[in-house]
């Protein structure tokens, strides 16, 4: 990691290289996804049998693509009863968390009788993709469906990558069943987001796909939007770390690190007060690469989109943190929460020395599906509300609209809508007369 001092210049150059993460810079991969997902919602189910034979070289049909009750049984044979236990625990704490996210329908009814209102119902089916094959991801998987489960949705549907023996990973069979998934289909890739956006013969169409993924599915998600709702497109995992002279430099180190193991792409940045914090970082970060595994991963994270930055003052470190608008924010600085309270724009906040970044990953209870690539200024972490959808509720009667019509007929007619003016004017004819 490059240490430099914080001004417009290094700012700016930092902020074009992470720009370069965005979906807007993979042209070709962009081309592929739109061949997959017009074969997808052309061919349905022969479309994806084809193209998981080709990706996750498992063969399937239309009676082996859905993961059946034996094979989630099995899947609880094969996992640790203590992680399971594990996932239970942190499935009982998301679902705590989110319950206070719950929004209920609510009425004002006026002094002339009019009802106003607003009714909150859950979507019908919801789609999530958890990213599998070589690796498993059930906190993935509690943190997209648990939302759903929550809000109420009744038909939950998941699709994951299957091994090339047309398994899934058992523990993302565990946590999706801990977590009240309804149907778990056997596909990844771009090909899954086509079947859930379309429907195919097998896979029911959602109204709602969340979730994280490659770039492919990244694509696929901004290609389908319209046809579906979706979460975000999600980028490349990132964490900024706002720290001053009383900060633990390894701490900090360890923080970095685990985020750029996620992904060559991954952003690690500090910006801090202290000079001397940022040496000893340094140094701390050297020491943990010759420990840790996925060293390669974390040396192209750090190479490439990791900085430290020297601030001369908390002002103007805390301007640059809300420039950046970090996927998780972690706060280490002398009054972590007076910090706190100055911060516009973080996905998630992590305040003090001991609320590191992978307790939101795992076990807190807040959602970690966050907005990144400084989409965090006007997007939120995924929430109970994303599997919702709310309906304005009017009733009016002829008394109640009686004081109102001359208004809304002077509107109407002041944009030339003259049937609108008129719906109002047919129902007090005989009083206008």
């Amino acid at each position: 990691m490059q240490i430099e001092r914080l001004t417009n210049d290094s700012f700016g150059t930092i902020q074009k290289d992470l720009l370069k993460r965005s979906t807007e810079s993979y042209p070709d991969q962009e081309r592929a996804v739109a061949e997959i997902l017009q074969n997808v919602h052309d061919k349905g189910d022969q479309a994806v049998f084809g193209y998981e034979e080709a990706f996750d070289h498992c063969l399937l049909d239309a009676s082996t693509i859905r993961v059946t009750e034996e094979e989630e049984k099995e899947a609880y044979s094969q996992v640790d009863p203590e992680l399971a236990e594990t996932i239970r625990r942190s499935a009982r704490r998301i679902r705590a968390f989110h319950e206070h996210e719950r929004q209920e329908s609510w009425f004002m009814t006026e002094d002339n009788g009019m009802v106003l209102g607003q009714r909150v119902t859950p979507l019908e089916h919801a789609g999530i993709y958890v990213p599998g094959g070589k690796a498993a991801y059930p906190s993935t998987v509690l943190m997209n469906a648990i939302p759903a489960q929550v809000a109420g949705v009744p038909h939950i549907v998941m699709c994951t990558p299957p091994g090339r023996d047309g398994k899934v990973t058992p523990t993302t069979l565990v946590a999706a069943k801990e977590a009240g998934v309804h149907e778990i289909y056997k596909i990844g890739g771009a090909q899954a987001i086509a079947a859930m956006a379309y429907g195919t013969e097998s896979v029911p169409k959602a109204d709602k796909i969340t979730g994280p993924g490659n770039i492919y599915v990244a694509l696929a998600k901004r290609a389908v939007y319209g046809h579906v709702s979706i979460d975000s497109v999600a980028g490349p995992s990132e964490v900024t770390v706002l720290a001053d002279e009383t900060a633990d430099a390894r701490y900090v180190a360890a923080d970095l690190l685990s985020q750029a193991e996620h992904d060559e792409l991954a952003s690690p940045i500090l910006v801090t007060t202290s000079e001397q914090l940022a040496g000893e970082v340094e140094a701390a970060i050297e020491g943990f690469l010759k420990q840790l595994s996925r060293k390669e991963i974390m040396e192209a994270s750090l190479q490439n989109f990791g900085h430290i930055l020297i601030a001369d003052s908390l002002d103007q470190a805390i301007q640059a943190v809300n420039e950046i608008a970090p996927e998780h924010l972690e706060i280490e600085t002398k009054d972590a929460f007076l910090t706190m309270t100055r911060i516009k724009n973080a996905g998630a906040i992590f305040i003090g020395p001991y609320s590191s970044e992978p307790l939101g990953d795992y076990f807190a209870g807040p959602n970690h599906v966050l907005p990144t690539n400084g989409t965090a200024k006007f997007f939120s972490a995924l929430s109970v509300d994303d599997f919702t959808k709310k309906s304005s509720i009017i009733y009016s009667s002829k008394e109640a609209l009686a004081p109102l019509h001359q208004d809304i007929i002077r509107f109407a007619e002041a944009e030339r809508l003259t049937a609108h003016a008129n719906a109002i004017k047919v129902r007090f004819e005989e009083e206008d007369q």
